[in-house]
């Protein structure tokens, strides 16, 4: 049998291998977005943003200088991975870290990343521009990007 062939069998071999694989339910399930969520600065920061308290779509924007429609998917990928829950209050979308009816391995990697990172100078940083940018009234940021539709 010639290498190609043998390539060709053992991809065949392992397609039906992988769909004798369970579906991303249980632990995987919880780990995958998880993992996902955490493999960006971007988000991550904005994790450790969180970590002060509860904040309006626009604080976010103005922290990291991102786009509106670009803080809305990191957003929404943080989501998805149970990291943190919002809510709406009349046009302001606010978002806080998930609580404790998180998932525990959203809770654990919530903890763990803030462990890491306490000390990074990036985050010490953030951490004192993030004092500023709350002391500026919320209506006053989301005037500035003209939406808070994250």
């Amino acid at each position: 049998m010639g290498r190609h062939a043998r390539c060709v069998e053992n991809l065949a071999g392992a397609k039906m291998v992988s769909d004798a694989l369970p579906g991303r339910d249980g632990k995987m399930g919880e780990f995958l977005p998880v993992a996902k969520a955490l493999s960006d600065e971007n988000r991550v920061r904005a994790l450790m943003f969180l970590g002060n308290g509860e904040l309006c779509v626009c604080q976010i924007i103005e922290m990291l200088g991102l786009a509106p429609s670009t803080i809305s998917e990191h957003m929404a990928v943080l989501h998805r991975a149970g990291l943190v829950e919002s809510r709406k209050e009349g046009r302001w979308i606010h978002y806080r870290l998930a609580n404790a009816g998180a998932s525990p391995c959203a809770r654990a990697a919530l903890q763990w990343v803030r462990d890491c990172l306490e000390k990074d100078g990036r985050v010490r940083a953030d951490a004192r521009r993030l004092a500023a940018v709350k002391r500026t009234p919320v209506q006053e940021l989301c005037r500035c990007y003209k939406t808070c539709k994250a």
